[in-house]
Formats: C-alpha cells, structure tokens, sequence
C-alpha cells in the first residue's frame, strides 16, 4: 500500500505508460526503480520513455513521501485503497493500464459494494434549469429505488444530481479531480461536506492536490467505469461529459441521454448520443429497465383508460354505428354495425345499463351525457384512446 500511494504523486491519472510499468515491475519494483535504487538482478529499467521524461518521474518519486500523505488523509477523515483490497471496485480494472494506481476515500460506505448498483449522472456546468430539474429529479428517483447516484461535482447538471440523491435520503459519490480533501469548486463546499457524510468523495490524487484541466476530462473515465451506466442531462457538442459517455460506451456500460429542445445547444451533444448508439430516457425507471436486472420494467407509457375502452369489441361496433344528434331504428344500426338485430338489441341494452345509449320508443340513440371518454367525430359518437 505504501508503494502505490507513493506512485500517486508520481504517475498522473490514466498514464498508460505508468501502468504498463506498474503490471511489469509492481508497485515496490516501480518505486525502488525511480528512486534510483539498483534494480535486482534480472529486472529491467522502465522503457519508452526519453532520459528527460524519466528525470521527470524520479525526481516526483524522490519528492514522494506516502507516510506523511497516508497521515495528512487520515487526519481529513480519507483513506486509501487499491487494487486487490477488499473495497476495490473490480469493474475499474476494465481500464487496463489506465487503471487507477489507488484511489484516496472520503466517507464511511464500502465503495465496492456501491459501485455494483450505481448509475453516473453527468452533463453541463451552465445548465438550464430544466436540465437542473431533470438531474435532480432522475437522481432522486434512482436513490429512491436504490441506486447509487455517481457524478463529478461540478457546478450545474452534477451539482443537480448529488443534491436530487441527498434530498431523497439515498446514497451518491462523488469523484474529484483532486484530492479527496480538497473543496472543489469552492462554492460546493458545504454540498462535498454532505455527500462526505451521506457518500463517498474519491479522487486519485493525494491529499492536498488541485485539479488542472486535464485531470478533469482524465476523471471521467472513473466515472465511467465505476458504474453500470451513464446518463447525460444537457451537454453540447463540445463537452466532457460526452466524454464520459463514449468511454463508457467503450467499456460496454449502457450509455444514456436525455432529450432537450431541439434548438438548445446545451443539448446539441446529447441528441448527437442519441443518433448514435445511446439510448433515450427521461425518468429513473427507464434508467433502471436498462441497468437493472431482469423484470425490473419501465411501466407502461398510456393514456388514461376511458370507459369506452372497457366495453367489448362488438358493443364498441354497435355504439359506433348510431349516429350523432338523432334516434336510429334496430335495423339501420345492425346494417352499419354489420351484424343481425338480434346482436344489436343485446348490445344496445348492455351499453343503456352502462349509460352510452338511450331508448325513444322504438328507436336509439346515443344519450346526451355519456360516460366520459367519447368525441363526436362527424355523425358518429367515437372514443378516444
């Protein structure tokens, strides 16, 4: 443990290089190598990499001091984890080289557990409030049903999700560009402090360390693999959150997006996702029926059910046949229902009991208040569906 969490501050985050260096050498073989230590006989010096690149890792590695950082997190309440620790969230290890080295914790809950039901929720900084209403909304709807909201705490639709999880009592996470004690952006300090204690906070990078714009668009590959899904809520054509989603696409996660105004620009890149290969939702129970497991269905997308939608086919024909705004004799209304008299009489009584119809004299016709759920569509009385 105290190899990688040295090699946090050496490696960057998603360097492939690193990390074919770390599956060759392991993480004591990769330190002592970079220290300068004499490689033991038989093992080989870290390759594809220049003279002054190398320069570079050591003098991280000899600046590197894992004892004082494993103390510093302690102190802010994080712990470290990695590969091969009892809550490491295997599905990380699809990344490959570009594997987190560790991962530094904030939060009481056991990240691998969690991250085995959890769904990413991502998308633009400078939202719109309806995409800040449908963040929050779907988060809350999956917290409700027990999954686990993930995001990236940034200001707009990721700031949306966390605070939906919260307000509904569930469990969110979210994963840092920078150290897991670093309040970033500031101005979520108080909400990182709520997620810390409702979630988890992960990052990374050591204790202490700032983001820069790389380690942004690095960290949703994270988010990405940590979870079963990704959904995007509003996000232009150039924007990190579709990186997130095509990573995650990559990784054979369900890919996700939620469809805007076709003349909003903050939701151009989504609907880019949707003509591709990501699938269209727009609450937490179509999310659930594509990350979920079997039987766990979306309900039924209809109408309400109207009293004319209950009656039998054959009653249905025969109160299309009368026509609107005056009686009908047995005979007319058998010749257009299609069926004999005796067919009609039965059913013109079932649909007087139910209130569709009246009787005037030896005539029919339909009653001036029927059941809610009819329209009068030319001289015919019709229901909708």
């Amino acid at each position: 443990m105290l190899a990688r969490a040295a090699l946090t501050r050496v490696l960057e985050p998603g360097d492939e290089r690193g990390g074919r260096w770390l599956r060759e050498f392991g993480a004591v073989g990769l330190i002592r190598l970079l220290t300068g230590a004499d490689p033991r006989p038989g093992e080989r010096r870290p390759a594809g990499v220049g003279p002054e690149r190398l320069a570079g890792y050591r003098r991280r590695a000899a600046l590197a001091d894992p004892r004082r950082d494993l103390a510093q997190a302690a102190e802010a309440g994080v712990r470290f984890i990695c590969p091969g620790s009892a809550q490491w969230p295997t599905q990380l290890d699809d990344l490959g080289d570009a594997r987190p080295v560790g991962l530094w914790v904030r939060g009481g809950a056991d990240l691998r557990t969690w991250a085995l039901r959890s769904v990413s929720v991502v998308g633009a900084r400078a939202c719109t409030p309806y995409g800040a209403h449908m963040a929050q909304t779907l988060a809350a709807g999956l917290a409700e049903r027990g999954w686990v909201v993930v995001s990236g705490a940034a200001y707009g639709i990721d700031g949306a999700a966390h605070r939906g999880a919260l307000a509904s009592g569930g469990a969110t996470v979210a994963v840092l560009a920078c150290g897991a004690d670093v309040a970033y952006p500031r101005g979520h300090a108080g909400l990182l402090g709520r997620i810390a204690g409702q979630g988890l906070v992960l990052g990374e990078l050591p204790p202490g360390t700032h983001p820069t714009p790389s380690r942004f668009v690095l960290r949703n590959r994270v988010i990405a693999a940590l979870t079963r899904g990704t959904v995007v809520v509003e996000a232009a054509v150039r924007s990190g959150s579709l990186v997130t989603a095509r990573r995650a696409r990559e990784l054979g996660r369900f890919t996700m997006g939620v469809p805007g105004p076709a003349t909003s620009s903050l939701s151009a890149g989504v609907h880019e996702l949707l003509r591709g290969e990501a699938v269209l939702v727009t609450d937490a129970a179509e999310v659930v029926e594509l990350v979920g497991d079997m039987g766990e269905l979306a309900p039924e997308r209809r109408g309400p059910v109207l009293p004319r939608d209950l009656l039998d086919p054959a009653a249905a024909r025969v109160l299309e046949a009368l026509p609107a705004g005056r009686p009908a004799q047995l005979e007319e209304v058998a010749l257009a229902a299609g069926t004999g008299t005796d067919e009609v009489i039965g059913r013109l009584y079932e649909l007087h009991s139910l209130g569709f119809v009246e009787r005037q004299g030896d005539a029919w016709q339909l009653t001036a208040r029927m059941p809610r759920g009819g329209t009068r569509t030319g001289g015919t009385r019709r229901g909708g569906r």
